[in-house]
């Protein structure tokens, strides 16, 4: 993408940010049209949730959209109900994922992923598109179902994107990561210490009980601050940019950011 003389010294710009990834619950997600990306995936937070057709048509107008969809919610659901799928209009390509459970019902986290996952990709290339798929807890049925495999970032990202390309793998490749593009710890911390602290191998390593936010001392506070940028793009925007060009570096093709300090931070 090219960006204009007016965003070509933007926070976004100096990030090297593919495109970014908003959350309806947060902001109106309309505003991903005065944002300088042309790739923009909305995640999934619930039925209730899911912006409108009119409001997908008219953003796809703008962007490269790009809607998560996971395979077992209902509405999604390719052996049962997928009726949201016909709400969707065509420019909105799909991002086909497990689901997180939190936006689950209890009968749509027993239903099983793989045979799921593998109808809805047949599903969006009979369409005559290509599925983004979400690695998260299902890396290789997701590398079986194929697609651009969209990975979230952790401390072995860029290994693992390594040994995926040395091992022969010519397909396209995604990373989704929290993005804090400044570099007031506190401020990083309050944005994602939390997030970062539920991840197993922090969880372990973090003293019982401890504070995960900007209050955080001692031996939480230095787990923490190490671990966030294992999961997280943060720093100032250089600082992001330099960590996104040694993603690109070991093999993704996108890299998009979700702006867990609100979007104001990448205009």
């Amino acid at each position: 993408m090219t960006l204009s003389t007016s965003h070509a010294d933007s926070v976004a710009a100096r990030t090297g940010l593919d495109g970014v990834a908003l959350k309806p619950t947060e902001c109106d997600v309309t505003v991903a049209a005065d944002l300088p990306f042309e790739v923009v995936c909305l995640d999934y937070e619930g039925r209730e949730a899911l912006p409108d057709a009119d409001t997908l048509q008219a953003l796809a107008g703008h962007v490269d959209l790009r809607v998560t969809t996971p395979v077992r919610a209902d509405g999604f659901d390719p052996r049962g109900d997928d009726s949201l799928v016909s709400t969707l209009p065509d420019a909105a390509k799909r991002v086909l994922v497990a689901g997180h459970g939190a936006y689950l019902t209890d009968d749509e986290r027993r239903r099983a992923i793989a045979p799921r996952l593998g109808d809805a990709v047949r599903a969006v290339r009979a369409a005559g598109s290509e599925p983004w798929v979400g690695t998260e807890g299902i890396e290789r049925v997701a590398l079986a179902a194929g697609g651009v495999q969209y990975d979230l970032l952790s401390r072995t990202t860029d290994r693992d994107l390594r040994a995926l390309r040395a091992a022969g793998f010519d397909g396209e490749t995604a990373v989704y990561a929290p993005v804090v593009p400044v570099d007031d710890e506190d401020a990083v911390l309050d944005a994602v210490g939390a997030y970062t602290a539920r991840r197993k191998p922090v969880r372990e390593a973090l003293p019982e009980d401890a504070e995960t936010d900007s209050a955080a001392t001692g031996r939480a506070r230095e787990v923490l601050s190490k671990a966030v940028r294992d999961f997280a793009l943060v720093g100032d925007p250089d600082t992001v940019g330099e960590r996104v060009a040694d993603l690109h570096e070991a093999g993704a093709d996108y890299v998009v950011g979700y702006p867990a300090a609100g979007v104001d931070t990448l205009r």
